[in-house]
């Protein structure tokens, strides 16, 4: 094991593919960690379980109609800032448990980034219903993967646990929302504090 991976700081990075502020971070962060100099743990769960805790039937941005047609404008904003590919899904927000299965499973290999980054441009730039295994095959497939093998695994009971387990310890973490960056026990809600957990992962090394 390369000894300097395990002494770089670490920022895990908790995250929804059906979160579309999630897309942003999931689309920049493998880069810009890596210009800072940190280790990213991927940490995906399922957000709709703490929307239900807090009462909501999904999400805010539906929900509240001025917030909704908020975000959408945003969007549009910040995927021309970061140079991004933008198409408003049909069908928002969508579920996502078996990509977010694969992701449990493959949280430490060293596909999980392009994973995620395909799968996220399937929702929010080609506007694809992601649970969906046609779609999880493709992508798989695609990045030259055993997507029969990885699927059958995802679909264990032991991983269909994991992720339930990853979405309990995001609960018991006070995560409301995603994308959340925790760097430490210090929590970073929100696409646009990714600067500042990434600044703050070298600080405590200070």
């Amino acid at each position: 094991m390369d000894t300097s991976i395990t002494t770089m700081p670490v920022i895990d990075f908790w995250f929804e593919f059906g979160s579309n502020y999630s897309y942003l971070s999931v689309m920049r962060i493998e880069q810009d960690a890596a210009k800072a100099g940190v280790r990213v743990r991927w940490q995906p769960f399922l957000l709709g379980p703490i929307f239900k805790a807090f009462g909501w039937s999904t999400s805010p941005f539906v929900l509240q109609k001025s917030k909704g047609d908020y975000v959408w404008l945003d969007m549009e904003r910040q995927c021309r800032k970061y140079g991004l590919p933008w198409k408003k899904p049909g069908n928002f927000p969508r579920s996502a448990i078996l990509p977010l299965r694969v992701a449990v499973l493959a949280a430490e290999q060293s596909w999980m980034a392009e994973y995620c980054r395909r799968i996220m441009q399937m929702n929010f730039a080609h506007d694809r219903d992601i649970d969906n295994k046609e779609v999880v095959t493709k992508v798989l497939n695609d990045m030259g993967l055993p997507a029969a093998e990885i699927i059958a695994q995802a679909l264990s009971d032991d991983n269909k646990l994991k992720l339930r387990t990853q979405t309990v310890l995001a609960m018991s973490k006070g995560i409301f929302g995603a994308p959340t960056f925790f760097v430490a026990e210090q929590m970073f809600w929100g696409n646009d504090r990714l600067d500042d957990a990434l600044r703050f992962c070298n600080e405590l090394l200070q």
